[in-house]
């Protein structure tokens, strides 16, 4: 067993966004099965650039395996390293293993849209379901389709979608098997951990 640090895009410049955003995904976690002491640390570190530079600098000084979490911004056709070089000239550090690159396909609106009963919960009865994509091929949606189809979904709830504080605390409340059941990348996501930390 070895520790696991996440290095996560979101949250921002602020720390009270840096904290919302540690909080709902270490809910993710905690809801998946990661549970003291066994639990990865996370941390928030704004752009997905500032997450990869982060990721980078912790290679090799850090005592615990540091993964990188980042939206992918398109869907995902490659692994993610060489996705990652595609699309952003990111090279896969020298050491760095596949399990160490996690991608929210296509962003992390994905997740959230994945959860109907988390969403009908959040949002109450104004939540216009039919706006959403479909369940199926979640995961191949473009990232401005699925955050525009959120913000539609939502709009005549009394607390529209908007990322920052609503976006961390909806993270909070979605079910990780559900998850699972639709985004084969948030699966790939959970397995990594599960050989890392269980």
């Amino acid at each position: 067993m070895v520790g696991v640090t996440l290095y996560v895009e979101g949250g921002g410049r602020g720390k009270d966004q840096k904290t919302r955003c540690r909080e709902g995904f270490s809910k993710v976690l905690k809801n998946a099965g990661f549970k003291r002491p066994i639990v990865p640390r996370i941390v928030a570190c704004g752009s997905r650039n500032d997450a990869c530079d982060d990721f980078c600098n912790a290679l090799g000084y850090e005592p615990s395996m540091p993964i990188l979490l980042v939206d992918s911004e398109e869907p995902l056709s490659l692994l993610p390293w060489h996705h990652l070089h595609e699309r952003d000239g990111w090279e896969q550090p020298k050491g760095a293993t596949d399990d160490q690159a996690q991608l929210m396909v296509t962003c992390m609106e994905t997740w959230l849209v994945a959860d109907r009963e988390a969403l009908t919960s959040f949002f109450g009865h104004h939540l216009r379901a039919s706006a959403l994509p479909p369940l199926v091929e979640l995961e191949q949606r473009g990232r401005h389709e699925v955050q525009q189809a959120l913000a539609d979904a939502t709009r005549t709830c009394s607390t529209p979608y908007r990322k920052g504080d609503v976006s961390f605390r909806l993270l909070a409340v979605v079910n990780p098997a559900v998850l699972a059941q639709h985004l084969p990348n948030f699966e790939r996501f959970i397995k990594a951990l599960r050989r890392l930390l269980l």
